[in-house]
């Protein structure tokens, strides 16, 4: 898959990004609505956060999620980016690496401002059973292009298969995965904004 050779140490640009500002664990728990020691286990990459919660993070630190991909030489009004060049987070629930679940991709990081959030995510499955479901702000759109994935939404379950698609509230409690023994390929849009249009 393109990027793998790209992959983003979201942690470290998380404690850079929140030390440029000159602002504490405690400030950033306060604002993004996470307990300081979940933060700092994000920036020592004990945990890997999902994207519910970099959203919360990066609305923590005032800007987009795309600031934790983003490169020094943003400023185009758009973001071209080819499939060898997406940066990659592998969500990971150690040091050692046991797979959580899911890595994503950013497709947009370097176009500054925008109000979505475009993704190709690929669903694992996963070890051991996540039966945590993730609120944030904003709204979310899936395709699913290869492979099923399990869809929860409050108290709806369903199965996605490839040509399926979602569009919901991001306030209302959701969890995707894999369904089965087998990965999914998923493209998914998030607005992030508090503002929707």
């Amino acid at each position: 898959m393109g990027g793998e050779d790209r992959e983003v140490k979201v942690g470290e640009k998380i404690q850079e990004l929140r030390e440029d500002m000159a602002m504490s664990l405690e400030e950033l728990a306060r604002r993004s609505g996470l307990s300081p020691a979940m933060l700092s286990q994000i920036e020592n990459h004990m945990v890997s956060p999902p994207l519910g919660t970099l959203i919360k993070i990066a609305r923590g630190l005032g800007m987009d999620a795309g600031a934790f991909f983003r490169s020094d030489s943003e400023g185009q009004p758009f973001s071209l980016v080819r499939h060898n060049e997406r940066k990659r987070i592998s969500r990971v629930a150690s040091k050692e690496g046991v797979n959580y679940g899911y890595e994503y991709e950013s497709l947009g990081y370097d176009f500054q401002g925008r109000r979505m959030e475009p993704f190709y995510i690929t669903l694992k499955p996963s070890p051991f059973e996540d039966k945590g479901l993730s609120t944030h702000d904003g709204e979310e759109f899936i395709y699913v292009l290869e492979g099923k994935m399990d869809l929860v939404l409050g108290d709806h379950h369903d199965v996605l298969e490839p040509g399926d698609s979602i569009y919901y509230k991001s306030t209302l409690p959701h969890r995707v995965g894999a369904h089965g023994d087998n990965e999914v390929k998923i493209l998914a849009v998030l607005i992030t904004t508090e503002e929707i249009l």
